[in-house]
């Protein structure tokens, strides 16, 4: 989406009554169903969606639709990760160094979204019983999180696995469910059978995710609607 675009977003978003607030996303797996309010919720942000001028706008749109359910957000790297990926082509480096400074940039993509969003930065989840008990909401620092040695040992190191693979991981060692926020939709193909699978081969998610979410129990996803349907 261009940057007018975006900016067109944000005159609407800026404009609309606090009281009769406009969501400007929509929700799957199917129609737009708001993922259930029974257990708290890994948000993985991609970090494409860092790209758009009215980011911080559009990411309290979608917390705000979400409600008051208990929720970490995951943010992706971004152009961060991008331009490591680039460098990394150029100049292939090991694949370890270059997996530990993708990490690292999801660390700083976190701390920028944080202070943005006003939202504490934290290492470490709340239980999934302590998290229904007492709604939290923070940004999750990924490198400190990962830096346990508990929570990092069933990951393997490469460009095949991303911020989504590494948010599944999260809400399945905590006992989450995953929302998947992304710039666009899944595939109307692989929505028709919600495989995983396809969704990797499409580039909709990463090719390890198959592998990561198999045991969650619920995954749902969203992505901004498109500017004129608001």
């Amino acid at each position: 989406m261009s940057s007018e675009s975006d900016g067109d977003r944000l005159s609407v978003a800026a404009s609309i009554s606090a009281t009769m607030p406009l969501c400007l996303w929509q929700f799957g797996p199917r129609g737009n169903t708001l993922p259930s309010r029974e257990r708290p919720l890994i948000v993985k942000y991609g970090g494409s969606l860092l790209n758009r001028n009215c980011w911080p706008l559009l990411m309290q749109n979608l917390l705000d639709a979400i409600g008051s359910r208990s929720l970490v957000i995951i943010v992706g790297g971004g152009a961060v990760v991008d331009g490591l990926r680039t460098i990394d082509q150029a100049a292939p480096q090991p694949i370890d160094t270059m997996h530990r400074l993708a990490i690292e940039a999801m660390g700083l993509t976190a701390a920028m979204v944080a202070q943005a969003v006003g939202l504490e930065l934290i290492d470490e989840l709340a239980t999934e019983l302590a998290a229904q008990r007492t709604p939290q909401r923070a940004v999750l620092h990924v490198p400190a999180w990962l830096a346990c040695e508990r929570h990092c040992l069933p990951l393997p190191v490469g460009w095949h696995v991303t911020s989504d693979s590494i948010a599944a991981h999260v809400a399945t060692v905590s006992g989450y469910d995953l929302l998947l926020a992304k710039s666009v939709p899944p595939p109307a193909h692989s929505l028709e059978s919600w495989r995983w699978d396809k969704m990797a081969d499409s580039d909709w998610v990463d090719p390890f995710f198959p592998t990561a979410a198999a045991t969650l129990q619920t995954i749902t996803w969203a992505a901004p609607l498109p500017l004129e349907q608001y």
